[in-house]
């Protein structure tokens, strides 16, 4: 029987070092991570930092020339799709990780420790400790005092989540100029949407800022602290590399590199910020406000 079924050729580059520097950046990285945490200095972790940079500099830019150049069929545009579908499906287990720890903490093991349930134990950690929440205390109060007070949800917290909400928005008007080939209206949201995100980091910084100043508030007050901070810090992290991406897609656009019926990079970019919102309304209600 005639087979007649189309295959496409599927383009495969020329042999590349590229993977190579990059395994080695984040091999940098992570170890000066591991080197600054125990007071070694930045510099390796600056490297490495580095390395990447300039390896994802010149791998996307030869990615974007392959695609100008017509080699991107539909069939690698589709592993494109699946790349980013499965990425962000690794950053969700990786929040839902860090989310699970919280409710771990506040629900079974806090309560567990502090002598509820059945199986409830009394002065396991050290004499008169008592479960509740926000758990802001430690074994030595005196080396770690409890901090004054916690953020309150509806200051700062609040601000941000609408600002990220509006962002998904404005990003989703971009989208739709962009389909439309309204370029000059597509750029005026991109604009927008990444002063947003912007405006986002600034008030998380001063957050912080009175956080520690002013509150009392650090990575060693109890439990909440560390949970606190480790949140908010992961979500600032990855609200700056999507304000990062939204900041070159908005570049690529001044420089007519989207069409309206192939602009991926634009689609992967607008998830991920999609994505970032929706993680920061569950930590809002997570943490700030329950």
């Amino acid at each position: 029987m005639a087979n007649d079924t189309t295959y496409q050729k599927y383009y495969v580059p020329a042999q590349s070092r590229l993977p190579i520097w990059m395994a080695f950046g984040m091999f940098l990285t992570v170890y000066g991570a591991g080197r600054w945490l125990g007071d070694s200095g930045p510099g390796v972790f600056m490297a490495g930092s580095l390395v990447l940079a300039a390896v994802m500099y010149v791998w996307f830019s030869q990615v974007i020339k392959e695609n100008h150049a017509g080699l991107n069929n539909d069939q690698l545009k589709r592993s494109y799709v699946w790349g980013m579908g499965w990425f962000i499906f690794s950053e969700v287990m990786f929040f839902a990780a860090f989310f699970g720890a919280l409710y771990y903490v506040r629900s079974i093991v806090g309560p567990w420790l502090g002598g509820e349930g059945e199986k409830g134990v009394t002065n396991y950690l050290y004499e008169g400790f008592q479960f509740s929440w926000p758990a802001l205390s430690n074994p030595d109060n005196s080396l770690f005092p409890p901090p004054d007070a916690t953020i309150p949800a509806l200051g700062v917290p609040l601000i941000n989540t609408l600002l990220l909400v509006t962002s998904s928005f404005t990003l989703h008007f971009g989208h739709h100029a962009l389909i439309k080939d309204n370029r000059s209206t597509a750029n005026v949201w991109m604009i927008i949407t990444i002063v947003l995100g912007i405006a986002f980091l600034f008030l998380q910084g001063y957050e912080y800022y009175e956080a520690y100043a002013h509150l009392g508030l650090t990575l060693n007050s109890g439990i909440y602290g560390t949970t606190f901070f480790m949140l908010t810090g992961f979500h600032g992290a990855h609200v700056t590399i999507g304000t990062l991406m939204l900041i070159i897609m908005w570049l690529r656009l001044l420089n007519g590199h989207f069409k309206p019926d192939d602009h991926f990079g634009f689609q992967a970019a607008s998830w991920y910020w999609h994505f970032v919102d929706v993680v920061w309304l569950c930590l809002f209600f997570l943490v700030y406000l329950i």
